[in-house]
């Protein structure tokens, strides 16, 4: 199972980590990307992670493709091929991606929603030439490759309407579903998630709000030698959650801030963070001079209750880190 939510996490991450080198090129004016609530609110209460994407934006970067490449996990991919199969190009007409995470008894959860300019009617025809496995569920009509109820963790999705396509595995997209039918309560009503959502929203190109458990995933993924340090594991184990974004404004940063439990902890899980950078830093400088110098621009802020890690990415650093693809996740 961890495995399943470390690969989500780091994809999250690094994703963040990537795009915000890709949007040097931005004008200074770029405005920032924001998901309307009601799509916010069609996702189910009980989930770890909420991420956002606008692909539009991110396309219009010769680069893009490589790193796209490098960081889409297989979940994706399984989905781009069912959108194919349906006749919509996930490269030109899918725009904004949102998609959430969640612990699952037999590993990892995944569900989101793909906007953008869809045929619903038109691929559902295609579905039917093809004799693509169907299941129907409150009047929607779930497709997958999968034969039979397309167990065994494969993907589905189905058509909201003419913007927007739903996706992910059975259990998950099922329980979108009652979320829309009124049966089980939205992410809206997560007292935890959502307000950290909302400050979030419309920060970046790039945005993500990750619960308690994931957020001591990620710090593993992001310092994995701080909780090598006296005291820091324990404050770790009490992160509450955290958010991740993009912004654009004359330059790019990426922004990682934890909740902490208190300030104390805030500044102590700062201190440790620093050294666990330095060394970290002093690591890759043998043998990745890119990821060293990114790692030497991270500056560790404590704010109150607040960690603030701010990750500025220079153009020349990023494109060093695709050549020697340093973003590669594990599929």
């Amino acid at each position: 199972m961890k495995e399943h939510i470390r690969r989500i996490v780091t994809t999250t991450l690094l994703t963040c980590a990537i795009l915000s080198g890709v949007l040097l090129a931005l004008p200074p004016s770029s405005s920032a990307s924001s998901l309307s609530t009601a799509v916010i609110g069609m996702f189910p209460k009980q989930i770890g992670e909420f991420a956002y994407a606008d692909l539009k934006t991110a396309r219009g970067y010769s680069w893009f493709p490589q790193l796209r490449e490098q960081l889409l996990p297989s979940r994706f991919r399984e989905f781009e091929k069912l959108l194919a199969t349906a006749g919509v190009d996930p490269n030109t007409q899918v725009e904004e991606l949102a998609w959430a995470g969640s612990s699952a008894k037999d590993g990892e959860e995944i569900v989101g929603v793909a906007l953008g300019q869809f045929d619903p009617s038109s691929s559902e025809a295609r579905f039917k030439q093809q004799k693509m496995p169907i299941v129907d569920v409150h009047g929607y009509h779930l497709y997958s490759f999968a034969s039979g109820d397309a167990a065994n963790g494969a993907i589905l999705f189905t058509f909201i309407d003419a913007n927007t396509a739903a996706f992910g595995h059975r259990a998950a997209l099922e329980k979108m579903i009652d979320v829309r039918m009124g049966v089980s309560e939205s992410l809206l009503t997560n007292d935890v998630l959502f307000p950290l959502i909302n400050e979030a929203n419309g920060s970046g190109i790039i945005w993500a709000v990750l619960d308690q458990n994931y957020t001591h995933l990620a710090m593993q993924q992001l310092v994995p030698q701080a909780s090598q340090f006296p005291q820091a594991g324990k404050i770790i184990d009490r992160l509450q959650a955290m958010t991740i974004n993009v912004v654009v404004d004359k330059g790019v940063d990426t922004h990682f801030q934890a909740v902490c439990g208190s300030a104390d902890d805030a500044n102590l899980l700062g201190a440790a963070l620093q050294a666990g950078l330095m060394y970290r830093r002093y690591q890759e400088s043998q043998s990745n001079s890119a990821l060293a110098g990114m790692l030497d621009n991270i500056r560790v802020t404590p704010t109150g209750d607040r960690l603030k890690l701010d990750a500025p990415v220079s153009q020349d650093q990023l494109l060093s880190l695709i050549a020697s693809h340093v973003f590669a996740v594990p599929i």
